[in-house]
């Protein structure tokens, strides 16, 4: 059966991070739909700083890439669901989480049509799997 609506899944991997982010002792609040270049907004009321992420979320297993056109965020968390495959050939695993500063997804190469970033392209991919402490400092969290 085609997937045609990931309505569904966006919105599971926005309350992933979301958990994540207050498992990490970030308080974080999901926004309202379709606000434009963000899905949560982190916070520190003691440094009275916010954080805007946005979450992009791909399916697949094995999935190497995303869409990205808006960057009115400070974060970009890509959220690898890990799903299977369409063909049901790949294996369901955990979900991996990528948490970048907007500055290292904007330099990144993209596509012309989508804007796709490939994964393989970002310097050091590995140093940013589960980084919640990049979001702790910038919102200067004593505990980061």
């Amino acid at each position: 059966m085609p997937r045609l609506d990931t309505r569904l899944e966006a919105e599971g991997a926005e309350f992933l991070v979301l958990g994540q982010l207050l498992l990490h002792k970030i308080a974080t609040y999901k926004t309202y739909t379709n606000m434009p270049g963000y899905d949560l907004v982190a916070t520190n009321p003691e440094s009275n700083k916010s954080a805007m992420v946005q979450v992009k979320s791909r399916w697949r297993t094995g999935a190497n890439g995303f869409p990205i056109k808006n960057f009115d965020c400070d974060f970009v968390v890509v959220v690898l669901l890990n799903r299977g495959s369409k063909c049901g050939k790949k294996e369901i695993l955990p979900p991996k989480y990528y948490v970048f500063p907007v500055s290292v997804i904007q330099n990144a190469p993209r596509s012309a049509d989508w804007g796709k970033v490939n994964l393989k392209t970002i310097p050091d991919l590995a140093s940013y799997e589960e980084r919640w402490d990049l979001v702790a400092e910038f919102l200067g969290a004593k505990n980061a």
